[in-house]
């Protein structure tokens, strides 16, 4: 079997957690920040897990994360 290329762009936003969960950071925090509020762009700096309807397909392109 070859070996499988890891996709470098998911690799970047992903990381496993020792019990075997994908973390990622959340999205809307690039720009238009003005209209935010306070609290919303508090919230959005903390990370959170992948959901588990996405993580099949996550493991398939992180295969060696």
């Amino acid at each position: 079997m070859p070996k499988i290329k890891t996709s470098k762009s998911a690799a970047k936003r992903f990381k496993m957690t020792g019990s075997g969960k994908l973390k990622r950071n959340k999205a809307y925090k690039s720009h238009i920040l003005t209209k935010k509020s306070t609290k919303r762009k508090r919230n959005l700096r903390k990370s959170t897990m992948t959901d588990e309807t996405n993580v099949k397909n996550m493991k398939k392109i992180l295969p060696y994360l």
